[in-house]
C-alpha cells in the first residue's frame, strides 16, 4: 500500500465542510487517515515498480479495520499472486504461498521494502504510527487549485520506536494527502511520496495516483494508482485472521 500500500495505506464521517474548521495538525493528519482508510475499506490496486533497466505491474486487493488492522492480497501477475501481509494491531505476517508458510515480521523489518518496490510493509497496510509516534506542528500554509494546503512537520517523540527522524507531510483541507517526505537521523530526505491525482473514490475526494521516489536511486519510482475502493463497509470478523490469509474466503 492508500505511508505506501502504504501508504502504503490510512471516514469516520470525514466531509469537506470538517475539514475546512480543521487548524491543528493532529486533526489534520487524522482527517487523513479517516479519509484513506474510512471505518473500514477495501480497494483495489495497481503498483507499478520502475528501474532503468526494468519495471514490473502487480494488482492488490486490500481490506483494512479501524487503525491497526489491514490485509492486503496480490492477485496478478499470476507468479505473485496470493502473496499476502496481514497486520493486526502490532502484528504484521506475511503468507508465502509458494513456501506455505506464514512468517511473523519483526518489527526491525517493517520500514523494508515490499515485493521489491519503494514502498516499505508500513506504507502499504496503511500503518498509523505518525498519528501516534510523533507529535506535530504546521510550518506552512498555501493555497493551491482552490484549496488550502497544510505542510506539517511531524517528529518522533522521545523513546518512539520509529525509524524516521522527522516526516514533512502536506494534507488538503479536504482531507487528501498530497505528500509525505521520510527523512533519517541525520535529517537527510530518504524517500518523497507524491500524490499524481486526486480523483473521486466511492464518493470522497481520493488521492488515486501516489508516486515514491527514493532519494539515493535516480530514475527508480513506485506508482500505486487506486481503481477503486468502498468505505465504512461492515468487514466479516474472519478477514483479519491467520486462517484467512493463508486460506483466503474473500
Amino acid at each position: 500500500m492508500n505511508r505506501a500500500l502504504i501508504v502504503l495505506i490510512l471516514g469516520l464521517g470525514w466531509s469537506s465542510s470538517a475539514a475546512a474548521s480543521v487548524v491543528t495538525p493532529d486533526a489534520l493528519l487524522r482527517a487523513a487517515f479517516n479519509n484513506w482508510r474510512g471505518n473500514s475499506s477495501t480497494t483495489v490496486v495497481v503498483m507499478q515498480v520502475h528501474r532503468r533497466d526494468w519495471q514490473r505491474s502487480l494488482e492488490m486487493k486490500t481490506w483494512t479495520k479501524g487503525d491497526a488492522d489491514a490485509l492486503v492480497r496480490f492477485v496478478a501477475p499470476a507468479k505473485d499472486a496470493g502473496n499476502a501481509t496481514l497486520k493486526v494491531g502490532s502484528h504484521t505476517l506475511v503468507f508465502n504461498p509458494k513456501l506455505n508458510q506464514v512468517i511473523t515480521l519483526p518489527a526491525s523489518m517493517l520500514s523494508q521494502s515490499w515485493m521489491g518496490s519503494d514502498f516499505s510493509y508500513n506504507d502499504l497496510s496503511k500503518a498509523d504510527d505518525i498519528l501516534s509516534q510523533y507529535t506535530h506542528r504546521i510550518i506552512k500554509t498555501e493555497k493551491a487549485n482552490g484549496h488550502t494546503v497544510y505542510t506539517i512537520d511531524a517528529v518522533p517523540k522521545p523513546g518512539a520506536p520509529v525509524v524516521w527522524g522527522k516526516l514533512v507531510v502536506k494534507v488538503r483541507d479536504d482531507g487528501v494527502m498530497l505528500g509525505e517526505t521520510y527523512f533519517d537521523q541525520d535529517m537527510k530526505p530518504v524517500r518523497t511520496m507524491t500524490t499524481q491525482k486526486v480523483g473521486a473514490i466511492d464518493g470522497r475526494p481520493y488521492p488515486v495516483i501516489m508516486v515514491m521516489r527514493p532519494a539515493d536511486a535516480s530514475g527508480n519510482w513506485t506508482r500505486l494508482v487506486t481503481k477503486s475502493g468502498r468505505f465504512n463497509l461492515a468487514m466479516p470478523a474472519y478477514v483479519f485472521t491467520r486462517s484467512n490469509l493463508r486460506n483466503p474466503r474473500n
